[in-house]
């Protein structure tokens, strides 16, 4: 944990990141919006594998991001992905280690980035979200920045369809209660908010992608 996988980072930067934003033509709004210092949960929704390379590749910061457990026997790319700092997390049970994981990182002023659902979705559009970015924002007091990827859902290797990105305005949580109804009540809004954007950009593509628009929320 305490290198938080930034050599790793420094070093796919340098040949990773260039080759997604070739692959994706990705084009991102609201970068901005991601603080320069100082921990935040980024709240993605995720259509596509391709999800994890965009965000990172287009982040000013780097990310350590929250994955299925599984992603640790997976060979080579298992071991990649922990040099990245990913915390690993399993899913379909209460996973003590993964929350300590991710309060400790939030603790330490890192950037965390949680695909809300929990899984890919199939059906085109963002899914229903689950709890744990608005518990480790409340219980860590930190802003959470909705993120919707948009053009993944179509993108396959050999079409290298557009894909776009929008980070949303921080939103805190403080005034929420720590338990379950406060959990509820952040996951609601940070699930609105992340459809706002992704249906924002389903426009924005729409109209050939012009630069220097400021997403909405």
């Amino acid at each position: 944990m305490a290198q938080y996988g930034d050599f790793a980072w420094r070093t796919s930067r340098l040949y990773l990141s260039p080759l997604t934003t070739i692959a994706t033509r990705a084009r991102a709004y609201g970068l901005e919006r991601i603080p320069a210092t100082g921990s935040c949960v980024l709240a993605i929704n995720h259509l596509h594998w391709i999800d994890v390379a965009i965000v990172g590749a287009l982040s000013p910061r780097n990310i350590n991001y929250v994955a299925k457990g599984e992603v640790q026997r997976v060979p080579l790319v298992g071991r990649f992905l922990l040099w990245h700092g990913v915390i690993p997390v399993r899913r379909g049970e209460s996973d003590r280690d993964a929350v300590r994981a991710m309060r400790a990182y939030a603790a330490s002023g890192r950037v965390i980035g949680l695909f809300v659902e929990g899984t890919r979705q199939r059906t085109g559009r963002p899914g229903k979200a689950q709890p744990g970015a608005a518990m480790v924002a409340i219980q860590e007091s930190v802003p959470v920045l909705p993120v919707a990827v948009y053009g993944t859902q179509s993108w396959r290797i050999g079409n290298f369809a557009p894909c776009s990105l929008a980070v949303g305005q921080p939103v805190r949580f403080e005034d929420m209660p720590k338990g379950g109804r406060g959990y509820r009540e952040a996951t609601a809004e940070i699930e609105h908010r992340i459809n706002v954007l992704f249906d924002w950009l389903a426009d924005v593509q729409a109209q050939g992608r012009p630069r220097d628009l400021a997403p909405p929320v």
